[in-house]
């Protein structure tokens, strides 16, 4: 009888249908069991659909659980949809489509997408932000922040995009241009709703020490919130006596300060500048409006500025120094001004070396403790020498010098203790104080579009507001046609006058309904939490259930989340732990990135680009086929757009699932970026009809084999260990590893392949949940616990002997493990291939339990 083959379609339909109807993934608490709740993050489900780097995470999220699921664990896996945000509104705006018809059916493709790969979601948690049920839950949380003053409003200086006609933020924006549609975006004043993150800013820095999270993602979140201990510094301008006051984190570099910079939207720049200056600073501002924060603090960018004209005196020592404005101050920071002290800043000494301002040095650094400091081409004095002569910024310690004047003195003295003392004396003659500052500002919240959340807010006429009570909820929007917002920064929902004028039935007075909504970060900054408990009408989640899963114990997602979306869910959690609502101080408690999925991309002069089927290479050089144009080669990230975004379809189809998700772990460490080759799949489709036939086999038994079995409990600790740490591609090179021995036997005993089976479950779940059906297992993988080693089959019973003769190896022999020297010796004697070189009389012999025997010979 012919051996069946392995047919990836029939096996893969079969168990997924078979997982769906019985709910083998079903998540239901219970108390007798570990709980792990492993979470992918949010997926936004665009009109490209998956493409194969979404796969990597997704893939080893679905490991993750099945192995926990066989250790024991009652294991928590859900999935749902980041469906509100811009660029479904952008595609209604061109199509005329709903944006709620095409985020069903960007969620369908998805749905469908990771079905067809096996993943076990308990598909019964999933849920869409933008559906009512949901959201009405994100307003609640609102409402919530808004009653413990964490949400205000207020007159901010934003980038506004008029194509799009919304709010952008700063990671929205590239080169002065929006990232989507890459639309102009201009600074504009708008009145926004803010979330007081930053009353939270030490919290989420202490915190970080309570999380098992990759120490350069804890970098990140501590660079972003910009934790800084220093002093606020008042300046006065000389001519309107106005006060500017500058934060720095070094006010022993006081005396050093040789001009003052402005941020351009300043409220004091038009008051200050003169009249001869006035038209170029206003050029200037008006350069600046068009670019992001990210753009103006570039350290590698030119420094550009302009002078205002006026002088500032500085508080310590009455000195008049010019007053500029530059894009690389921000209002957003700090105070918006800046004290230049060119000698010991390195951007200050930069924009003093274009605009040919005073360096005057006030640290004696101290070249010998900074020895990384000293360029490879130069001598420690020699750095000394320059720095004293203003030609080098000194950034580091020394001693402070030229600091001296009238009451106020600190020459002589270290950094640490100059910064100390200049401090006291601000304070003691009311000109500075000591502060801590922050980079990390208070969160933008308000968006001027359609598709999202509208803010459960009523505004009455005189001034004050009433946040919707919980049976309010959710307030839905009006049905609109156009989505399209006003170029004045009105939201689309301010044109239906009979949605937004009402009359408040609980107070009988006039209102009008807030015609912004809110960001596509508010949903997923909550949705770990509604995934314990998400069809509760009653209330966003039970307390009890949500104390029995909670936090979520792996996170995994792109490392692009690493500062705002993380930032933003661990401040609402913070806030919701402070209403009780929550019983963790933290939500993700361990998190882990993938690594970036990459593929050859081909980019033609004029800017388009060609898919790889088009290209040919000669001598190094790229060629678009049938034209011969000369194209630019270059490793990308996938994207659609760029005609190298591999869809996971086209693979499942060719090769099964089970082959693309061991070859999307196999590719590389989990975490570092991978390049994508499809034709390498092939590689891990041998392994499983390898696997597949060694199953079907005729040799296939009830015998033991001791070698066997010493093989596959080897292989069973080896496993363990790697998917404990992440390393599957590790794991399956083991598994490929023993294939190819397991297969040199004359039989394969059963009981070793199904240990095979289990190992491979949660890496190829569909083929060894035929395979262990086939053996004779009777329930599915799923219930059957991960296999244990037994420790006596991992002690090696013989060992490899190397035997040196005067020094040479002269032979290797696997002989019985702890063998004594007289019978090791004896053998080695009875061996012709090693007799012949004992020539004369032994007259040394160096022996090595179990590794090594060395004789030596007289000649």
């Amino acid at each position: 009888m012919e051996k069946p083959k392995y047919d990836h379609k029939r096996i893969e339909q079969k168990w997924q249908r078979i997982w769906e109807d019985r709910e083998l993934f079903k998540a239901i608490p219970d108390r007798s069991k570990p709980k792990y709740y492993i979470l992918d993050m949010f997926p936004y489900p665009s009109g490209a659909g998956l493409h194969v780097g979404h796969v990597t995470g997704y893939t080893a999220t679905d490991i993750l659980a099945r192995y926990k699921r066989q250790k024991g664990f009652n294991v928590l896996h859900p999935i749902g949809w980041d469906s509100f945000g811009l660029p479904a509104e952008q595609y209604a705006i061109r199509t005329g489509t709903h944006p709620a018809m095409t985020t069903e059916q960007n969620i369908s493709t998805y749905r469908r997408q990771l079905k067809s790969l096996g993943y076990s979601y308990d598909w019964s948690r999933e849920f869409a932000t933008s559906d009512p049920k949901y959201y009405k839950w994100t307003q609640w949380i609102f409402t919530q922040l808004y009653e413990k003053g964490m949400a205000y409003e207020a007159e901010m200086l934003v980038n506004f995009c008029p194509a799009l006609g919304t709010v952008l933020a700063n990671e929205e924006v590239e080169e002065g241009r929006s990232k989507e549609g890459g639309h102009p975006v201009e600074r504009r004043p708008l009145r926004q709703w803010v979330l007081k993150i930053t009353a939270y800013a030490d919290r989420l820095i202490q915190d970080l020490d309570l999380i098992d999270w990759p120490d350069h993602l804890k970098k990140l979140q501590l660079n972003w919130i910009g934790r800084s201990e220093g002093a606020k510094i008042h300046f006065v301008e000389k001519k309107t006596q106005k006060q500017m006051t500058a934060f720095t984190t070094c006010p022993n570099t006081l005396f050093g300060v040789t001009f003052m910079v402005l941020s351009p939207e300043h409220p004091l720049v038009n008051e200050i500048t003169t009249p001869e200056q006035k038209k170029e600073v206003e050029s200037y501002r008006k350069l600046v409006a068009t670019k992001s924060d990210l753009e103006r603090t570039d350290l590698a960018k030119e420094k550009t500025g302009v002078w205002t004209g006026a002088y500032a005196v500085n508080p310590v020592n009455e000195r008049l120094v010019p007053i500029w404005i530059a894009d690389y101050v921000l209002m957003s920071y700090g105070t918006g001004a800046v004290m230049g002290v060119p000698a010991h800043d390195v951007r200050d000494f930069a924009f003093a070396k274009k605009f040919d301002l005073e360096i005057i040095p006030v640290i004696f650094p101290d070249v010998d403790a900074y020895p990384d400091q000293i360029p490879e081409d130069l001598k420690p004095e020699d750095v000394k020498i320059e720095v004293l002569a203003g030609k080098r910024c000194w950034t580091e310690g020394g001693l402070a010098i030229h600091s001296s004047w009238g009451s106020c003195s600190i020459d002589g003295i270290n950094v640490e203790e100059a910064k100390k003392a200049i401090v006291d004396w601000l304070e003691k003659h009311q000109k500075g104080e000591r502060t801590v500052n922050y980079k990390l500002r208070d969160w933008l919240f308000s968006r001027q579009r359609y598709w999202g959340e509208p803010f459960p807010i009523l505004h009455f006429p005189d001034g004050t507001k009433r946040a919707l009570d919980v049976d309010e909820l959710p307030l839905c929007p009006p049905q609109l046609t156009d989505f399209k917002p006003s170029s004045s920064g009105d939201s689309p929902l301010a044109k239906v006058k009979d949605w937004v004028e009402i009359i408040d039935l609980k107070t009988g007075k006039s209102a009008k309904r807030e015609t912004n909504t809110m960001p596509q970060w508010a949903g997923s900054c909550w949705y770990y939490l509604r995934f314990c408990d998400p069809h509760n009408d009653k209330e966003a989640w039970d307390k009890e259930i949500e104390r029995y899963w909670m936090p979520v114990d792996l996170y995994v997602g792109g490392v692009e989340h690493a500062v705002l979306h993380l930032l933003y869910a661990r401040f609402w959690h913070k806030v919701l732990y402070d209403c009780g609502y929550v019983s963790t101080l933290e939500p993700f408690q361990t998190l882990r990135n993938q690594g970036l999925v990459i593929a050859r991309s081909y980019q033609h002069p004029n800017g388009g680009y060609v898919p790889p089927e088009e290209v040919r290479e000669e001598n190094g050089e790229y060629f678009q086929i049938g034209t011969n144009e000369k194209l630019i080669s270059q490793v990308d990230k996938m994207a659609k757009s760029k005609l190298n975004g591999v869809i996971p379809d086209d693979i499942v189809e060719d090769f099964g699932a089970d082959s693309l998700r061991m070859y999307e772990m196999f590719m590389g460490p989990f975490d570092k970026e991978k390049v994508w080759n499809t034709e390498a799949i092939q590689g891990c489709r041998r392994f499983l009809n390898r696997f597949y036939d060694l199953v079907m086999s005729d040799k296939a038994c009830d015998e033991e084999i001791e070698e066997a079995l010493k093989l596959g409990h080897r292989l069973v600790r080896d496993v363990e260990k790697e998917i404990e740490a992440m390393q599957f591609n590790t794991a399956i090179a083991k598994m490929m590893e023993f294939i190819n021995a397991f297969s040199q036997f004359p039989k394969y005993p059963k009981t070793v392949l199904r240990l095979l089976c289990q190992l491979l479950y949660p890496f190829a779940p569909h083929i060894a949940e035929e395979a262990w059906e086939h053996l004779g297992g009777m329930d599915s993988l799923t219930h059957i616990p991960f296999p244990s080693y037994d420790p006596a089959y991992l002690i090696d019973t013989t060992v490899i002997y190397v035997v040196q003769v005067n020094g040479k190896v002269r032979g290797k022999w696997m002989l019985p493990k702890d063998m004594p020297e007289e019978e090791l010796l004896a053998f080695i004697k009875t061996q012709p291939n090693i007799a012949k070189y004992l020539t004369g009389n032994i007259s040394k012999v160096v022996f090595v339990s179990n590794k090594l025997i060395s004789i030596v010979c007289d000649v």
